[in-house]
């Protein structure tokens, strides 16, 4: 029997509609698993020829499934390569690749979400918000267009990257080195989220305590420069991470602080009547 290989019309079209679809049908009991299952239809009609055997193999993907999806591309490419090379007779089964998929959900996870949220995006927000300066539309549109490139560019990468390798991938992921450069990422991603908060978050009061001394020249910064942008985030930090507040509930938090500091005048609006 002549050995089957997945061709390029059938992975590209995979690659699609992961890049696409990761989402499709998304609900807290499934996540991304209609995404991948969409993923995988398109290889598995190419690989087998029957539809109780394209069943089988699809009742592999309806598993849950939820990680990180620019970096997760790199899972559906490699079970693009294990799904080849099981209809290919190679001693791989669906519990096989079930379990390399779960094992690589939380570390792909990880270092995703510490690279493109953690680093990514706050790098290309920092320099869209340089080129927004004066109310210059430049920033939104470098944002839209580089975001997009690198992250189409760097899914497809991964995709092809993870087809090739198959399983020899798993090392790579999940290997002490992957370990070591989560944590460096991480640590990236921190430094560079505060120089974002630091450089952007623009806070400061016109308060005079007694004795005539400025409460932001006088006090706060001679203790700490920016004390209140870093308050202000570690504040919208807590609300979010302990308090499980969502983004537009904590923006009202603080027009209801900001509201409340102009009333006593700890906040000048500057504003002019």
């Amino acid at each position: 029997m002549a050995e089957k290989k997945l061709s390029k019309k059938a992975l590209a079209k995979s690659f699609r509609n992961w890049y696409y679809g990761h989402l499709t049908c998304f609900s807290q009991e499934h996540m991304q698993t209609f995404g991948y299952l969409c993923a995988m239809l398109p290889l598995v009609e190419e690989l087998y020829d029957t539809k109780e055997e394209q069943k089988a193999a699809l009742q592999t993907y309806s598993a849950f499934f939820n990680t990180e999806p620019q970096l997760g591309t790199v899972v559906v490419g490699m079970t693009a390569g294990l799904e080849e090379a099981k209809a290919n007779g190679e001693e791989i089964d669906g519990e096989m690749i079930n379990g390399i998929r779960a094992g690589l959900m939380g570390p792909v996870a990880g270092i995703g979400d510490s690279l493109v949220v953690g680093t990514l995006i706050p790098i290309l927000l920092g320099i869209a918000l340089g080129l927004s300066t004066g109310g210059s539309p430049l920033g939104a549109i470098f944002y839209m267009i580089v975001y997009n490139v690198v992250l189409t560019l760097g899914m497809r990468f991964l995709y092809y990257t993870g087809y090739r390798l198959g399983g020899k991938a798993v090392e790579m992921i999940v290997g002490e080195k992957a370990n070591a450069i989560r944590e460096s990422v991480i640590m990236l991603g921190t430094i560079v989220i505060g120089a974002v908060a630091a450089s952007w978050i623009s806070i400061t009061t016109p308060m005079v305590i007694p004795g005539g001394i400025a409460l932001q020249t006088g006090v706060f910064d001679a203790i700490f420069p920016k004390m209140l942008p870093m308050a202000v985030v570690l504040f919208c930090y807590w609300l979010m991470s302990k308090k499980k507040l969502a983004p537009t509930t904590v923006m009202l938090v603080l027009v209801a602080v900001a509201l409340v500091g102009v009333l006593l005048g700890f906040f000048d609006p500057q504003l002019a009547y």
